[in-house]
C-alpha cells in the first residue's frame, strides 16, 4: 500500500467513538490503497480502557481482534464481565479468552504501543498519522480524504 494510516486509540474514548463510523468509511473508500494499523493508547481517566485494550489483544490470539474492535466501539460495553461477554458473542474460546485476560499477558503488548505514541508525540486519542503526517481527534471525512489523497499523490 501508498499509504499508511496508524492510529493511537482508546476503546474508551468518546471522540474514538465518534472517529469510527469515519475511519471504517475512509478504509472502504480507499480499500486496497491503505494499509491501516491500530495501536492502543488507554488514557489513564479511562478506568475500562486498559482491559477493553488487552482484551482485544485476546481476541486477535484467536483471529478476532477487527470484529471484537469493532463490537467495542459499536457496543460500548467495557467493563471485564461485558469484555468476556462479547468475545463469548463473538464465538471466541471462552476459557482460553478469559485466562487471557485474567492474567494482564497483553499488558506488556498494550504498554508499548502507548509508549510508541508517546515517544511519537501523540498527547490525546484518537491521533492518526498519515504516512507520517499527524492528524489528531475526530475529524471529518473530507480532513481524511485530503490527508490520502494528498499521501497517495505524493
Amino acid at each position: 500500500a501508498k499509504v499508511t494510516i496508524v492510529e493511537f486509540s482508546d476503546f474508551e474514548c468518546p471522540f474514538c467513538e465518534r472517529a469510527y463510523p469515519t475511519v471504517k468509511q475512509v478504509l472502504k473508500d480507499y480499500e486496497g490503497k491503505i494499509k491501516f494499523v491500530y495501536m492502543h493508547f488507554p488514557l489513564s481517566f479511562h478506568p475500562n480502557a486498559q482491559k477493553a485494550a488487552e482484551a482485544s489483544e485476546c481476541a486477535y490470539e484467536q483471529g478476532k481482534f477487527w470484529e471484537y474492535h469493532d463490537k467495542l466501539f459499536t457496543d460500548r460495553k467495557l467493563t471485564v464481565p461485558e469484555l468476556k461477554q462479547q468475545a463469548k458473542a463473538l464465538g471466541l474460546d471462552s476459557a482460553k479468552f478469559d485466562s487471557c485476560l485474567d492474567s494482564g499477558k497483553k499488558a506488556s503488548i498494550v504498554s508499548a504501543d502507548a509508549q510508541a505514541g508517546a515517544s511519537a508525540g501523540v498527547s490525546g486519542t484518537p491521533s492518526f498519522f498519515i504516512n507520517g503526517k499527524i492528524l489528531v481527534g475526530a475529524q471529518p471525512y473530507s480532513a481524511f480524504k485530503a490527508a490520502v489523497d494528498a499521501a497517495l499523490a505524493g
